[in-house]
């Protein structure tokens, strides 16, 4: 195809994230579940897996990873047999958000905690999509029961203790440097050390030449920068959006119009942005996605872009379920090796 720009999200299309946002999903929950609401250790057969991680994503909404974090941990609390804590309380630092948790749970929470069983992950994705999907959608079906134990929202030196644990296991030694604050719950090497590029930069340096490239991705610029930094991916691509233009956004239109809107994928902003920045009078595009959100985006750019929507199945295990869901969110076409890519762009 005739392609003017080849648009890229970041995490599973152009870097492996299976060991370090993945694997930062997995350890956030154990903490959390474990030092901060005293659940006892249950090794790795209790701990979130891969393929739901994956299979959560089906669900759409879940672009984010701290939203998704959030998600998995109010489906697992409602598996759990500890009680319903509907409402959350305001606290102005971290351990004192840690202390009245553990001192909360200890008292009302079962003797005997009842297994985290997931027999019926599939139904409860499927009424997450038929409410919206995302947080949202989990919040529709569980009610406010148990948003008293998650603290998500806010600022990771106050109140938000789900992304303080979560950054601390992604940044490692870099989380200081980023956020000025001391770790309190990981103290290792970040697992962002683990991430690998999935398309090598000889295909990059090919595609390069016959289409001008974008990224549009879900992560905050300073770890999407991190990533293009580490892997020497930066000469490839003329414009990169991220999360932090996507708030950005987001604030400019409460200042003007009052309104709330997401501008995160599923939301078509990243994709039009970078468009605009390549600046190419009506274009064909492509982008290449690996999750619902992806499709979705693309779908809703297409009012605006001549635009195809690619998805990208590279290591999962669930590629059936993956690949019908990804063609359900509007896919034209599904790819599962980069080197196709190369057959697509003339």
């Amino acid at each position: 195809m005739n392609l003017d720009i080849l648009i890229f999200d970041m995490d599973g299309v152009l870097i492996d994230v299976s060991k370090s946002y993945r694997k930062t999903i997995q350890r956030t929950i154990q903490i959390y579940l474990e030092s901060c609401l005293g659940f006892k250790k249950r090794g790795r057969r209790g701990r979130i897996t891969d393929e739901e991680i994956s299979l959560f994503k089906t669900a759409g909404g879940f672009n984010n990873d701290w939203d998704l974090t959030s998600g998995l941990l109010l489906y697992l609390l409602s598996l759990s047999g500890i009680l319903p804590l509907p409402k959350r309380k305001r606290f102005s630092s971290i351990p004192e958000v840690v202390s009245y948790l553990t001192t909360k749970a200890s008292r009302i929470r079962q003797k005997t905690t009842t297994p985290l069983k997931r027999k019926d992950l599939l139904f409860f994705l499927r009424k997450i999509k038929s409410n919206g999907g995302g947080l949202k959608g989990i919040r529709r079906i569980l009610g406010a029961s148990w948003e008293g134990w998650l603290y998500g929202v806010g600022d990771p030196g106050r109140e938000n203790l789900l992304k303080r644990i979560f950054q601390e296991i992604y940044l490692g030694r870099m989380f200081a440097h980023q956020y000025h604050l001391r770790p309190i719950f990981y103290k290792g090497e970040g697992l962002y050390l683990q991430e690998r590029p999935l398309i090598h930069r000889k295909i990059l340096s090919a595609l390069r030449k016959r289409a001008r490239m974008g990224i549009a991705s879900g992560r905050p610029r300073f770890e999407a920068e991190l990533a293009l930094r580490r892997f020497r991916l930066h000469p490839y691509f003329d414009s990169m959006v991220t999360l932090n233009e996507c708030e950005a956004e987001e604030n400019h239109i409460f200042r003007s119009t009052g309104k709330k809107i997401g501008c995160s994928k599923p939301h078509p902003y990243s994709i039009l942005r970078v468009v605009q920045e390549i600046g190419i009078p009506n274009p064909h595009c492509a982008y290449v996605g690996d999750v619902v959100d992806d499709m979705l985006a693309v779908r809703a750019a297409k009012k605006y872009l001549q635009i195809l929507a690619i998805g990208f199945l590279s290591s999962h295990r669930h590629k059936k379920i993956e690949r019908e869901s990804l063609i359900k969110a509007g896919a034209d076409m599904v790819f599962e090796n980069p080197e196709q890519l190369l057959g697509l762009v003339s």
